[in-house]
């Protein structure tokens, strides 16, 4: 009698329950959160830049909330992505390099695990950009165009039936693929990376540009940045002003003339807008399927790029153009309050992960140790007045190894290498001029920045191994 008595109950609790269940999930938001690559803060029409268009972008920020201040932790891809992904520091999910893989333990911890775990289907799209056997089995859908290994996907693939298509082009043909075959059944978390601008590696690196993007902006005269002399090349210290530094080497193949960086800046637009009118056709094509009142959008550059700035071209030191990024988060159902908001509050890349399981009701795990981006808008929790950076690949004289920490106003970098310390007034001296650090003037500020940075150190547990990995792809 006790189990027809059992079963009868099981079919009552599923008959009454099924439904709320279901209808508790299609209320949760679709999630498309899109990565550019190399993309710098001020890359972004919205953010001020008055030549380059991106209007699709503008649209999100104008009618979501526009981060003016976003930062990355570490600004090189293999480290900045695995942060996105596990909203931790780089000495927590041990990325250190581009050939190593996540731990099943940091896999389990990433946003994309949590929500499959909690009823939604996920799929990835582009450049997974992390260690040399992405985690595919992970996802629902998966298009990746890092073909045999390579860290950086070619910007012209081709296929088996001998067509050539540009990446952008591509990823952008995907998106179109996942979501035309979307059933609806469940709410969706497509993460979308793409491997514009990135120049395509090589002697000298190059810009491939989407056929029909040739000519944008030619008419136009990029104006040089303001540090864009040899008197601030000069100005470094000798373990840096080297012809090994990677930073100085592209500079020269990519930046090194006036022709030279007319040309590879217009480029580096051209890519940007290319993007641009992919996420323009995506949005499009939520409308006509019917998703875009409950989609949320979020956008982000995965680092900053110098284009010239000191006659340097890169990342992965400490400076704003390296480690500064455009973040958009448009939500369409936003309270008006909050909409076309300019938020000033500093967001960084390992926040994406928990503000995604919010807005899908997940709980956040202890392993975060960003916070939700809506709740720091809100008002409901305090937000940061600093933040630790850090960048250990390669190392001197290559890419010399640095750690620091930033607050709203002052700017502390150190050379771990060489204990060379760099200290910078950012709001009277935001293109980072001045180094304060042997200005007895400052001596106090210098004192508190070195004291807020062990104790950072401390609190992050950042005891690394300073030798540099063994491969050089960046």
């Amino acid at each position: 009698m006790v189990k027809p008595i059992m079963k009868s109950l099981l079919l009552i609790v599923y008959i009454v329950f099924l439904p709320l269940l279901l209808l508790a999930q299609s209320n949760k938001p679709n999630i498309i959160f899109i990565l550019t690559d190399d993309q710098r803060w001020d890359a972004l029409g919205v953010m001020g830049n008055t030549i380059l268009k991106t209007p699709n972008l503008d649209n999100l920020a104008n009618n979501g909330i526009l981060f003016r201040n976003a930062y990355v932790t570490t600004s090189i891809c293999c480290v900045s992505r695995a942060s996105i992904l596990t909203g931790a520091y780089q000495n927590k999910h041990k990325i250190n390099d581009f050939v190593t893989d996540m731990s099943k333990d940091v896999l389990t911890a990433t946003y994309p695990y949590l929500l499959k775990q909690n009823g939604y289907q996920v799929g990835f799209i582009g450049k997974y950009g992390i260690g040399t056997a992405p985690p595919k089995e992970q996802y629902d859908f998966w298009v990746n165009t890092e073909d045999g290994g390579k860290m950086q996907p070619d910007y012209i693939q081709t296929f088996e039936n001998g067509r050539r298509l540009h990446d952008t082009d591509t990823l952008s043909n995907a998106i179109q693929t996942f979501l035309d075959g979307y059933s609806g059944k469940q709410p969706f978390c497509l993460s979308v990376s793409f491997k514009a601008p990135h120049e395509q590696d090589g002697n000298p690196p190059k810009y491939f540009v989407q056929p029909g993007y040739e000519q944008l902006y030619k008419d136009v005269t990029i104006p040089y940045p303001v540090t864009a002399k040899e008197t601030y090349w000069n100005q470094f210290p000798d373990f840096f002003r080297t012809d090994s530094n990677f930073a100085r080497v592209r500079w020269k193949g990519l930046l090194g003339t006036p022709e030279l960086y007319q040309e590879n800046v217009k480029n580096y637009y051209r890519l940007i807008t290319g993007v641009d009118d992919a996420i323009g056709r995506m949005v499009h094509k939520l409308k006509e399927k019917g998703l875009d009142k409950n989609t949320v959008i979020i956008f982000m550059g995965d680092n900053g790029m110098m284009l010239g700035e000191k006659n340097i071209e890169g990342k992965w030191f400490g400076y704003e153009e390296s480690i500064r990024v455009p973040l958009i988060i448009y939500d369409p159902r936003t309270p008006d309050k909050i909409k076309n908001l300019k938020a000033q509050q500093v967001a960084l890349n390992i926040d994406i992960a928990p503000t995604i399981l919010s807005l899908a009701e997940i709980k956040v795990p202890d392993f975060m140790q960003g916070v939700n981006l809506i709740d720091v808008v809100q008002g409901n929790i305090p937000e940061r007045e600093h933040f630790f950076y850090q960048h250990y690949f390669l190392g001197s004289p290559r890419i010399p190894m640095v750690e620091g920490v930033v607050t709203k106003d002052f700017k502390y970098m150190n050379f771990i290498e060489h204990n060379y310390e760099e200290l910078f007034d950012t709001r009277s001296d935001p293109h980072e001029i001045d180094n304060l650090s042997q200005n007895t003037s400052y001596s106090n500020q210098l004192r508190k920045m070195r004291k807020l940075f062990r104790e950072m150190k401390k609190r992050y547990g950042v005891d690394i191994n300073h030798n540099a990995p063994n491969n050089e792809r960046f």
